[in-house]
């Protein structure tokens, strides 16, 4: 069976390409991709819609614009409408060069098309090889997605020698790029050395490496499954900021299945760490004590609040901050106000007679008053001795979250004389006969 039958089998077994959507060929006018561009273009014609091709000359060589001009040539003479463009300025390196050519292929292709290029199994083992060099995990054997979004690899199951066959039995030409073979670049030196030898070792290395790849893809297919599903038992709470776990549930699973779990919820804030930083990450969650932290990278931080552990973004305290609004109360003159303390609304009234929700007099109050969040630091004096509020908070079993809704109410000289719902210093009582000077705070809800 031909290249071209066999591909048509593939088509349809994978439905990577919609029968009817336009699809844009990126044609660089080396083999493998004229190779492409005549498969759709004739053989199977019938299994694509509206049919195109794209070229970027990247000017980083002497040479590209006779390819592009050659390409110009070959468009015309298949038929095939093409858009084409140079790159201002070139870009300065492989990695650059790449990112600009799939901004333009997905700048050019109009709606509902799809872009095709030209990656067979032997870039796939090349891939596969350079990512064990380099050192990789499970995820990078994947190597080259079949599809990536608009972006379809169709010919990812066919070798470069089956393209050649192909290319020489129907006289095709094609440009040959001078850098392909400069083996100062590691994936030229894969291409050219190590894949050769192993072919001499074993033949058949590059399907293998792509069945490989393919497998892979699998695995980690249903990796993602089975996280998703202990993501779903094990946290507890998550916000756009937060992500809450259930500390122990979370140790009872594998650690492996610990570390994808991590990795899968801190890529929701556009990160994830390496071996090292997931191997700190997971200690921490065993041995951490409760109110300690770990920053990860990206400015998160991963925290531990008795049973529970919880990934805070940056910006989730720094909201928090300036979304607060303390309420003063300058003098004895009754008044009232709204405070807000880490998104909590909370109605202040004062002087004789003040009432709703939770109440104290306060004996001779050095003014003004202020009503605020607690800080670290903040300490509140009893009959027996003072005691930090960051550990009464810890000792009332309060998580981080929790902590920061406290709203604290301190003098003039920074005394702490109440923690609302906690505690009341020394002198402050409840209540009153309605002559003492009343504060009452009442729970408004979230701001």
């Amino acid at each position: 069976m031909g290249l071209a039958a066999r591909l048509a089998r593939e088509l349809e077994r994978s439905a990577i390409l919609d029968p009817v959507a336009p699809v844009v060929v990126a044609l660089s006018g080396g083999l493998d991709s004229v190779v492409l561009l005549h498969l759709l273009r004739f053989p199977l014609s019938d299994r694509v819609g509206r049919l195109s091709a794209a070229h970027l000359d990247h000017r980083m060589r002497t040479g590209s614009r006779a390819d592009a001009g050659w390409v110009a040539g070959l468009c015309r003479a298949w038929r095939v409408p093409l858009v084409m463009e140079r790159a201002e300025p070139p870009p300065r390196s492989e990695a650059e060069a790449r990112r600009v050519r799939y901004a333009f292929l997905e700048n050019v292709a109009p709606s509902g098309a799809c872009v095709v290029t030209a990656h067979h199994a032997d870039d796939q083992a090349e891939t596969v090889l350079f990512r064990l060099a380099r050192g990789t995990g499970v995820g990078g054997l994947r190597g080259i997605a079949p599809r990536r979004g608009r972006i379809v690899r169709p010919l990812l199951p066919f070798t470069r020698a089956e393209l050649e066959e192909y290319a020489l039995a129907r006289r095709l030409g094609y440009r040959t790029d001078p850098t392909n073979v400069d083996l100062r670049y590691a994936r030229n030196r894969i291409r050219h050395q190590v894949i050769p030898a192993l072919e001499r070792i074993r033949p058949g290395v590059a399907s293998r490496m792509a069945h490989l790849a393919q497998d892979a893809r699998r695995a980690e297919a249903a990796w993602e499954q089975a996280v998703e599903a202990v993501a779903a038992h094990v946290i507890v709470e998550a916000d756009a900021s937060t992500v809450t776990l259930a500390r122990d549930l979370l140790r009872s699973y594998h650690p492996h299945l610990r570390a994808r779990l991590l990795r899968h919820l801190l890529r929701r804030y556009g990160t994830a760490p390496g071996r090292a930083g997931t191997h700190a990450a997971l200690e921490f969650i065993n041995s951490g004590p409760s109110g300690a932290g770990l920053d990860l990278p990206a400015g998160l931080r991963l925290e531990r609040d008795f049973d529970h552990v919880r990934i805070v973004a940056p910006v989730a305290a720094e909201a928090t901050d300036a979304a607060d609004r303390p309420v003063q109360i300058p003098g004895p003159r009754p008044g009232s106000g709204r405070a807000v303390v880490g998104g909590r609304t909370l109605e202040v009234r004062w002087g004789p007679g003040a009432a709703g929700g939770e109440t104290i007099s306060v004996p001779a109050p050095a003014y003004p008053l202020l009503l605020r969040r607690w800080r670290p630091g903040d300490r509140i004096r009893f009959d027996y001795g003072s005691k930090k509020l960051k550990k009464l908070l810890g000792e009332r079993r309060l998580d981080r979250r929790a902590r920061e809704r406290v709203p604290v109410l301190v003098d003039r000289q920074g005394e702490v004389l109440w923690a609302v719902g906690i505690a009341r210093a020394r002198g402050v009582g409840v209540g009153g006969d309605g002559e003492d000077f009343l504060i009452a705070v009442s729970d408004v809800g979230d701001a």
